[in-house]
């Protein structure tokens, strides 16, 4: 645990920082000062203060105050409290809602009182409801970055922590022991090369230290919390980036060990998944709609498809079969580590099963593949083997050449299969969205 100093905080006048209230949410603004003129003491801080002084546009703005939760809630007719580990209030706007959070502090370890701080044997923490000052605030806080206070009473920055400094030299570093920060929540060592990706910033020497040796300290972590990291780390626009991090920091193994395994015995493996990384974040740039499943397909396609055909030289069955097989099994396996949805797995098994009905070009069988649910996204993948060697390109050419086409080129295509109330479907189905080669993790 860490311990708050007796160095006295560094307070930056607001001529000495770039930060404008015009830059800050004016539901943010609002509570801020419905807050200070009751009294308490309201600071911005965490990720929109980080953002605002790296040039960038924060998603959120997050509000730190003495007030109590209770407190918060009686002056917002617009406020829930939520929370159990540690109560926040939200006060919620139309289109935006604002967390309030109070001051954390130490907490005095006593099972019987409010004010209370558990950890389990590993010295993960189960439960913090335990308040405190801004300074004890500051401290508890995980990166340096991360605890930059904006008081709207004079708008200046409070930092207790030297997050300025490592924010002018563009570094991450995490706050008091790491060893014992990370012992804490070892998600914060997934956080620390999400942030340092998403934020282009290299990683403090004595933070990234000691990452490679507490890894395994992942593999505890509840599998529905790694599945929120993974939608924070994976589809908000650096994926690419935060993927090599992982694999740098020995952090991806434990996340994927079946994607890891694969990537050990396969060449080809990790250009297939730097591709579809790096085109996912295309399409988060290009504001296009990304989905987990398909990136889950992509991670797991590997050892799906070689766990297929173990089962099918064992057993008299079908590719097709094997690979039903094998999804499930394996999908099995990756949910104990990191969850999947069944609303994302589902899909996810239908379009790895889809991939041998491409290789079928002629007849109506071929034709209504066209029409199934599942098509686009396993086109997508099949776009993603051929450009790795795994499939032939001229596969992956039949299936985009065809969509382009009208209903008489398409029987033509098919070798005159298919109904033509079923080619008719079809072909509107294409003309109304019509494929394109880097459109990948789409979903149906």
């Amino acid at each position: 645990m860490t311990s708050t100093s007796e160095t006295a905080p560094r307070i930056i006048p607001r001529a000495e920082h770039n930060i404008s209230r015009a830059n800050i949410s004016r539901n943010a603004v609002k509570v801020l000062y419905r807050l200070k003129d009751a009294g308490y003491q309201a600071l911005l801080v965490g990720g929109g203060v980080r953002d605002l002084l790296l040039g960038l546009q924060p998603k959120d703005f997050d509000i730190a105050t003495d007030a109590s939760p209770e407190q918060v809630r009686d002056l917002f007719g617009n406020c829930r409290l939520i929370g159990r580990r540690f109560r926040l209030a939200h006060v919620r706007f139309r289109d935006e809602i604002i967390e309030v959070a109070t001051f954390r502090g130490p907490g005095s370890g006593d099972m019987d009182g409010d004010d209370r701080r558990v950890l389990d044997e590993a010295g993960r923490i189960l439960s913090d409801n335990s308040f405190g000052t801004l300074e004890e605030d500051a401290w508890r806080r995980d990166f340096t970055i991360n605890a930059l206070y904006y008081n709207i009473a004079d708008f200046s920055l409070i930092d207790h922590v030297g997050g300025m400094a490592d924010i002018m030299a563009r570094q991450l570093r995490l706050i008091g022991d790491p060893e014992t920060r990370y012992r804490e929540d070892p998600v914060r060592m997934v956080r620390a090369a999400r942030l340092a990706a998403k934020l282009g910033l290299s990683i403090a020497e004595d933070s990234a230290g000691p990452v490679a040796r507490l890894a395994s300290l992942i593999d505890a972590v509840p599998p529905a919390r790694l599945f929120d990291e993974f939608l924070k780390v994976f589809q908000t626009g650096h994926a690419l980036a935060s993927y090599e991090l992982l694999q740098r920091l020995g952090l991806f193994e434990h996340l994927f060990p079946l994607t890891a395994m694969w990537l050990g015995r396969d060449a080809r493996a990790g250009g297939f998944i730097e591709a579809a990384l790096a085109n996912t974040d295309r399409r988060v740039a290009e504001g296009l709609p990304v989905t987990p499943m398909f990136l889950f397909a992509v991670f797991l396609w590997g050892p799906v498809r070689d766990r297929a055909a173990e089962i099918q030289a064992a057993e008299e069955i079908s590719e097709i079969q094997a690979l039903a097989i094998a999804a499930a099994e394996l999908t099995e396996l990756q949910v104990q580590r990191v969850a999947l949805p069944r609303r994302f797995s589902v899909p996810m098994r239908e379009m790895l099963q889809l991939q041998p009905r491409f290789v079928r070009r002629q007849g109506k069988r071929a034709q209504a593949l066209l029409t199934h649910k599942r098509f686009r996204a396993a086109y997508d993948l099949l776009l993603l083997r051929a450009a790795a060697g795994e499939a032939p390109q001229d596969l992956a050419d039949f299936w985009t050449e065809v969509q382009g086409q009208d209903e008489a080129e398409q029987r033509k295509s098919f070798g005159g299969g298919g109904s033509r109330r079923g080619g008719s479907g079809a072909s509107r189905r294409r003309r109304r969205r019509p494929a394109q080669r880097d459109a990948l993790g789409t979903s149906s």
